[in-house]
């Protein structure tokens, strides 16, 4: 499945509001399998290359924790959980085909540098060979996104349990990708060519409709919700939404 960006901006639209809105911030491994094609190594000013491929998302998931009653009472605890995925581990973002010119002469040496749409830089520069040696790559790092979730109880009087409606907005921080051209290895006398490739737009949006879950820890339980990344290990603390008849 591949996810599908709108640059949206950073408004959460009325109709996705809920009565619980829930937020967090998650830094989300991500790994670029791309290709460099390049045309015109020996041309003056310069070759022009081309980026294409995916970015693999790492994932992100929440759990909704139903309880049948609080904890330290002398009545039996029912604990019941169940996973909502947002992003599923492996989810792919297609780069589309975008062309840039150096500028330094025929055949330099390039390298590339990924930082997100801030300018915060995520990779050091790799070295990717000379114009004419046909490139590939394959870096992981860690990509800002914010999520909104919204939790609603659609009904709290089922056995074994609720029906919980869980839908999310996933923000990215952006994405580019910087091109370096060098006439040779850094010296003294290096001419020098930088050219950006914007992957994923600031403030770009993925809406994940809403969908049900059921708890089984009876009728009216106490529910909380932890945000999880795609392998199922918690980035946040679990956050208690209250009795389901308060959703």
């Amino acid at each position: 499945m591949q996810v599908a960006l709108i640059a949206l901006g950073l408004t959460v639209p009325a109709m996705l509001r809920a009565d619980q809105q829930i937020a967090t911030k998650y830094a989300m491994p991500v790994k670029v399998m791309g290709k460099v094609t390049t045309t015109g190594c020996l041309n003056s000013p310069g070759p022009q290359i081309t980026l294409e491929g995916e970015l693999l998302l790492g994932g992100m998931q929440v759990e909704l924790i139903f309880q049948n009653n609080t904890k330290g009472t002398h009545t039996t605890s029912v604990t019941y959980g169940t996973n909502v995925s947002l992003i599923t581990l492996g989810d792919a973002i297609t780069i589309p085909k975008q062309p840039v010119q150096g500028g330094v002469g025929g055949n330099p040496h390039i390298w590339i540098q990924f930082h997100n749409g801030e300018g915060k830089n995520l990779t050091k520069e790799m070295y990717l060979g000379r114009c004419v040696q046909g490139l590939e790559i394959s870096p992981e790092f860690l990509c800002q996104i914010a999520a909104l979730t919204d939790v609603v109880a659609l009904d709290c009087s089922n056995n074994p349990g609720p029906v919980i409606e869980v839908g999310s907005t996933i923000t990215f921080s952006g994405l580019h990708a910087r091109f370096i051209f060098r006439n040779n290895m850094k010296g003294t006398h290096t001419a020098e060519d930088m050219r950006d490739v914007v992957l994923i737009v600031k403030g770009s949006e993925v809406t994940v409709p809403k969908s049900p879950a059921q708890g089984g820890a009876g009728g009216n339980p106490i529910i909380s919700i932890q945000f999880q990344d795609g392998a199922g290990d918690a980035i946040a603390t679990p956050v208690k939404l209250g009795r389901c008849v308060q959703l």
